[in-house]
């Protein structure tokens, strides 16, 4: 870092192996050239990853204004689209989670630079807005609601009611070997039920009849365009007005799952 700035470079953010550097007018043999530098003056090979056109580095739940090491997600000149960190990486989002991020990467992918991205912010609210009508409608497929979790133990060994135990345990009352390790695959029902086999059911049961929690969904939505967004696009109500998408307290509805 240290060499990078006294050659006039800028650090935006660095984690364990690599390192984002800006400087006004650098060309590409600008940055190829301090990786040489940092390599013969430190014995410490580096290579040049290539330059982005914008890059979002995104903020801490508990510190908005402190950046998490690995969470971001940029365009490179190339046009490929680089993400780490975010539900679209997770393997425990359901696929309309992971499909929502990903119609709003693509929105952001038409940008050139900062400017444009954050014009390109209301159409990403358009794409969010049309998964929470499709949940709300009814309308979700039923594979697109699907979530996978880690079963750590006997589904009798928990203490609290988690969806993942809730669903092994009716698998099990099905005649089906469940054992500490598995994956569970599970479809969220009445989230908020005092009964806790309400909750969840695993996704082999489910059937056309079935219900989904559709509030419940929506807050994973919600959650996970928080998470994509930059820090003051999630609280400020002239850019990003999220009341719109929030209900106020009443009866949550339960849709008919869907296999479409």
């Amino acid at each position: 870092m240290e060499i990078a700035e006294s050659k006039g470079f800028r650090i935006l953010h660095g984690i364990v192996d690599s390192m984002w550097l800006k400087k006004h007018s650098a060309n590409l043999e600008d940055y190829q050239q301090i990786c040489q530098e940092i390599t013969d003056t430190l014995d410490l090979p580096i290579s040049f990853g290539g330059r982005y056109k914008w890059i979002v580095f995104l903020h801490s739940r508990v510190s908005p204004n402190i950046p998490v090491l690995n969470r971001y997600y940029g365009l490179l000149e190339d046009g490929t689209m680089k993400v780490r960190g975010i539900e679209l990486r997770r393997h425990d989002a359901p696929p309309i989670v992971e499909k929502c991020q990903s119609d709003m990467l693509t929105v952001f992918s038409e940008a050139n630079n900062s400017r444009e991205f954050r014009m390109l912010v209301p159409k990403t609210w358009k794409v969010l807005n049309g998964y929470v009508s499709l949940i709300r409608n009814g309308r979700a497929p039923l594979q697109d609601l699907v979530i996978e979790k880690h079963l750590s133990k006997m589904p009798d060994e928990y203490r609290n009611q988690t969806p993942q135990a809730i669903a092994a345990r009716r698998l099990m009352e099905e005649g089906e070997r469940i054992h500490a390790g598995q994956n569970i695959r599970y479809i969220i029902t009445r989230n908020n039920s005092s009964i806790p086999e309400n909750r969840a059911i695993s996704a082999e049961l489910a059937h056309q009849n079935s219900t989904y929690d559709s509030e419940a969904y929506v807050k994973l939505l919600l959650a996970s365009a928080r998470n994509l967004l930059p820090h003051g696009y999630d609280a400020n109500p002239s850019t990003y007005d999220w009341s719109l998408f929030v209900r106020p307290d009443e009866e949550i509805p339960h849709h008919s799952l869907r296999t479409g």
